[in-house]
């Protein structure tokens, strides 16, 4: 059995539209399904509907989970595997700007033997530009700093029962899911997919959001923003040795040291450079304080499943 699961927020007109695009797709081909919806504590009535319809789906199986608050996509990406009963499971997002007809090209391959299948953007649609440059940057600092190729990656992935497993049983609190399945390893292939716009509503990410799930995604997956310190100091302490000898040299040819505007520039930029060292130590003291309290990732305030009458 194949289960995808679905990270719901605030996504009420999308939770039959994405049941009734993967019945059309899977049930011709012959797979059993399960949809395993997670509600990251939306504010509409998302999880309502998901109850409606888990007593009126007359084909596959249909889950829900519903947080207690919202903690976010990479908890919710966590519950649905952990509550997930197939043989392999699919992430995917509920907006159905994944395709659901790729499902059907994972799971064959899956089939063939691949336990990992990484679907990767062919074209990202239609984005605003900002969002679109923000996210290419975004993928280039962590591709360059973890060694992973992250360009086009996504949430979009395939994943076979064992390797959800070792995924679950991961001890990290804060986890960035698309760098860690690639880390992990596995037999692993791609599809290319091209990004669909949304069934309906307008994006839950805002660029404040957005840049702060960029900054907690590379913390948590490498830690290149610490060498990136290391190197900041040795490139400053090369500036600081060129500048003794030419200071050295003015005092030994009898000329007066100048630079009173220089002085006040190093010392902004030193003391720029010091507060920013700090504050990306800062930083990642606080995801160790966050990892040491070993709170829950995620709270479970209800569920429901018509698995019973299947």
């Amino acid at each position: 059995m194949l289960s995808v699961i679905l990270p719901t927020y605030n996504e009420e007109d999308n939770i039959e539209k994405v049941y009734t695009a993967v019945c059309e797709v899977l049930n011709p081909e012959g797979i059993d399904f399960e949809l395993v919806y997670v509600n990251d504590g939306s504010r509409d009535s998302s999880f309502d509907k998901v109850k409606e319809l888990s007593k009126k789906a007359d084909k596959g199986i249909i889950t829900g989970v519903s947080f207690s608050r919202n903690f976010g996509k990479e908890a919710a990406i966590l519950a649905g595997l952990t509550h997930a009963g197939g043989d392999v499971c699919a992430v995917m997002d509920c907006d159905l700007q994944h395709p659901p007809e790729v499902l059907v090209s994972m799971y064959r391959m899956w089939e063939q033997g691949f336990e990992v299948i990484e679907g990767v953007k062919r074209t990202r649609g239609k984005e605003n530009f900002l969002y679109r440059d923000f996210a290419k940057l975004f993928y280039k600092l962590i591709t360059k700093s973890t060694g992973v190729n992250m360009e086009r990656a996504s949430d979009f992935k395939m994943m076979d029962r064992k390797v959800v497993d070792e995924y679950i049983k991961l001890p990290e609190r804060n986890i960035f899911f698309r760098a860690v399945s690639s880390w992990m390893g596995y037999k692993c292939a791609t599809v290319e997919f091209d990004v669909h716009e949304r069934a309906s509503g307008r994006t839950k990410w805002s660029l404040k959001s957005l840049v702060k799930y960029a900054v907690g995604s590379i913390c948590s997956f490498t830690t290149a923003p610490m060498q990136l310190i290391t190197v900041s100091g040795c490139i400053f302490f090369a500036f600081a040795v060129i500048l003794g000898f030419q200071s050295l040299y003015k005092w030994a040819n009898g000329s007066a040291l100048e630079g009173f505007t220089t002085v006040i520039l190093l010392l902004l930029i030193v003391g720029s450079l010091i507060m920013l060292s700090l504050g990306i130590i800062g930083y990642y003291l606080s995801k160790i304080y966050e990892e040491i309290k070993q709170r829950p990732r995620y709270i479970v305030s209800d569920m429901v499943s018509n698995k019973a009458e299947k």
